[in-house]
C-alpha cells in the first residue's frame, strides 16, 4: 500500500521515477556564480586545527553564511559566538567563526 501526501510539489520519488526532469529539488535550479552575489557579508565557519571533527569532515573544511548587510552579518556573528544555553557545562564550541567581506 503506498500513501501519498499532496504538499502542492513534486515528490523525490516522482522525481527519480521520470527520466525526463533534470532536477528534484529546487535549489538545483541556482546558477552558483550568481547565487548570493548582493549578499556581500559574510561569516566563514571553520574548525580550529586539531579537532576531532576533522577526521570526519577534513582538515579543510569551512562553510560560509552571506548576508545582504553588515548589520544582519554582525547580529548573527554574534549569535553564532555566544555560549547557547543548551551546551552543558563541560561542552565547548570548536568552530572559528570570521567575519568576511567580498
Amino acid at each position: 500500500m503506498r500513501v501519498t501526501v499532496s504538499t502542492g510539489m513534486i515528490s523525490q520519488y516522482e522525481c527519480l521515477s521520470n527520466p525526463d526532469m533534470d532536477y528534484c529539488h529546487q535549489h538545483n535550479l541556482v546558477e552558483p556564480d550568481k547565487a548570493n552575489a548582493d549578499k556581500k557579508f559574510g561569516i566563514k565557519v571553520s574548525l580550529p586545527p586539531g579537532d576531532p571533527l576533522t577526521d570526519l569532515l577534513g582538515p579543510d573544511w569551512e562553510h560560509v553564511h552571506w548576508y545582504p548587510t553588515e548589520i544582519e552579518r554582525d547580529r548573527a556573528y554574534d549569535d553564532m559566538a555566544r555560549r547557547h544555553p543548551y551546551y552543558r557545562d563541560s561542552d565547548i564550541t570548536s568552530q572559528v567563526l570570521e567575519k568576511i567581506i567580498r
